[in-house]
């Protein structure tokens, strides 16, 4: 028997990533994103030759986090296809469609955000740990939830301000659910991005670039999706039994304040 991990946003960028890393440590992944699975083609294709080393299984679900339908149906077919779930890893989110000033800040974009970021965060963890209470424990814990946030969940942009409070949401969860569920064995952990190399960062290439090149970042350089994996990976393992709550800075320094 092998664990199962759900990846959220995994169809790409760190999910992919952490997906890639997390089949070559033996789990079973099940890929979520939005796209149908042909978009997918090129990385379904290179995660199937890590899988065919590792002897794992791998399942694409085509789903919305953001709506309690695409939320049950992630959970619905991880456990049809893999009968248990022992890693949710809620990676899926998305930036305003316009950075606007907080003082132009529209609803309907606070809305998207939230919603995809945070409440989907929210209630597909709250359907996963059902799942793992349901199920006999295998290994050292009954089961383990990796939220990935952004250093935003701590540093103002006024010109994307509901991505700043959707992941400082999700820090909170972070420490919400860890209180709640180490009692039952399934420990939840923060992973805090700084900037990733991704297509989220693609359209601001030239202002990280310009700040890397000015000292702003102690590790002078572009963080990657494995950077992320890494992470995600030694927590997704039964190297941490009696850490849980954390936040981890996965950001070249960029969290320590320096005079």
């Amino acid at each position: 028997m092998k664990k199962t991990a759900i990846i959220t946003g995994g169809s790409r960028g760190i999910g992919f990533a952490i997906a890639v890393r997390l089949a070559r440590e033996n789990f079973n992944v099940a890929l979520v994103g939005t796209r149908d699975k042909e978009s997918c083609r090129e990385n379904l294709d290179t995660l199937d030759k890590v899988i065919a080393q590792t002897g794992v299984s791998r399942l694409y679900i085509q789903a919305d986090v953001s709506t309690q339908q695409g939320r049950q149906k992630i959970i619905d077919e991880t456990l049809e296809h893999f009968s248990r779930i022992d890693i949710l890893v809620n990676n899926a989110g998305v930036a305003p469609k316009v950075r606007a000033d907080l003082l132009d800040m529209t609803e309907e974009s606070w809305d998207y955000v939230i919603d995809t970021n945070t409440k989907s965060n929210m209630f597909l963890t709250q359907l996963a740990v059902k799942a793992m209470l349901g199920q006999e424990p295998f290994g050292k814990k009954r089961g383990t939830i990796i939220n990935i946030s952004s250093c935003s969940a701590e540093v103002s942009s006024v010109n994307r301000g509901e991505y700043c409070v959707s992941k400082a949401g999700i820090s909170m969860l972070t420490k919400l659910y860890a209180d709640r569920l180490a009692r039952e064995g399934i420990y939840v952990h923060e992973i805090r991005p700084g900037v990733i190399k991704t297509d989220m960062t693609a359209g601001v290439t030239g202002k990280y670039d310009r700040l890397i090149e000015e000292g702003a970042f102690p590790i002078a350089r572009w963080g990657t999706p494995e950077d992320v994996a890494e992470a995600a990976a030694a927590f997704a393992g039964d190297s941490f039994l009696y850490t849980t709550g954390n936040v981890v800075d996965v950001d070249g320094g960029f969290h320590i304040r320096r005079l």
